[in-house]
């Protein structure tokens, strides 16, 4: 079987990706190595896959193509001619979407469409499973979230685009008889983590003696979800074969933590005491998150094994030593 991987450097396309050739999978992965976040991170990332691979059960083949070149992506469909597609490529960030708005019209919405029209256009027609967001859930005060609940009110371009994602692959299954799966990932972290993300901020802050930026005066709930959990929840759902044509799930941790307690653990696994500095609520945030995932446990058996409190320290293991270092370890 063939996975076609798309934002494979990114995060979490890149612990995917090693996971599905540890497994056996032919991995096709393609990233555009945007400059949103450090270029950098997603070349070492890239690089120690390509280590990975060289020992791993599956092959693998890498490309420099962006979602948003159709004609580029539809070669890189006729050549490969996926089973799966994990679309992963996308512009994140609440915030950035507030004062970037273009950006994602480009990538989340016109390299969706590009996305669904090439695996509509594939010889044979791979599943697809995508990226959505816990974002979709706007201001919900109803917990958990779950996948029945309406999601009309996004406070965020970015939760925008996602809905509208999860709308398209419902019109493209309806239309065209296509399987589309959606993911509303909440709060993903671990080693390998995306810089512009909280704990990659709290950890820098911390080590650097700077006092930590803590929105709504610390009063948020997050369900931080570690990243070999959702890698899990992936997999399933990709090798399901007992999934509806179309469907959304909610992939999380199944608890919401207090912002404050993820703070204190990140600052007992770094050893240090830090400085707080509360501010008001941004624009685009929401209070709180927190993932029903009954949905999901039924349809393929997931259940995540890892809290915070030994999620975190993994990560802030890997922090001190990429940041100390710059380079990839086998980690």
């Amino acid at each position: 079987m063939k996975i076609l991987i798309t934002g494979y450097a990114g995060f979490i396309g890149f612990h995917a990706a090693k996971e599905f050739l540890r497994r056996g999978w032919d991995v096709a992965g393609i990233d555009n190595f945007c400059d949103y976040y450090d270029v950098k991170l997603k070349r070492d990332r890239s690089e120690l896959l390509s280590r990975f691979a060289a020992e791993a059960r599956g092959s693998l083949s890498l490309s420099d193509v962006d979602i948003c070149d159709l004609d580029a992506l539809r070669g890189i469909f006729g050549r490969e001619k996926p089973d799966v597609v994990l679309n992963l490529a996308a512009q994140p960030g609440v915030r950035y979407s507030i004062t970037h708005p273009f950006v994602y019209q480009k990538t989340n919405l016109e390299g969706f469409l590009n996305i669904l029209e090439c695996c509509r256009h594939a010889q044979n027609v791979p599943k697809l499973v995508f990226a959505s967001s816990s974002s979709v859930y706007g201001g919900n005060k109803k917990m958990p979230f779950e996948e029945s609940d309406k999601v009309d009110t996004p406070v965020s371009l970015y939760a925008a685009t996602k809905k509208a994602n999860e709308l398209m692959a419902y019109t493209y299954s309806h239309l065209y008889g296509m399987q589309t799966i959606g993911l509303r990932f909440f709060t993903v972290y671990g080693p390998w983590y995306r810089p512009d993300m909280a704990l990659s901020l709290f950890a820098d802050a911390m080590l650097h003696g700077r006092p930590l930026k803590v929105f709504n005066n610390g009063d948020m709930l997050r369900d931080f979800t570690f990243v070999d959990d959702i890698v899990d929840g992936i997999v399933r759902v990709v090798e399901s074969r007992s999934l509806p044509l179309y469907d959304i799930f909610n992939i999380g941790n199944h608890k919401s933590e207090k912002l404050l307690d993820v703070i204190e653990t990140l600052a007992g696994a770094l050893g240090v005491k830090p400085e707080l500095e509360m501010l008001p609520m941004q624009p685009g945030d929401v209070y709180a998150t927190y993932a029903s995932i009954d949905k999901l446990r039924a349809a393929t058996g997931y259940e995540p094994k890892t809290s915070i409190r030994e999620g975190i320290p993994v990560f802030a293991r890997w922090y001190r030593e990429y940041r100390g270092s710059g380079a990839p370890s086998a980690n």
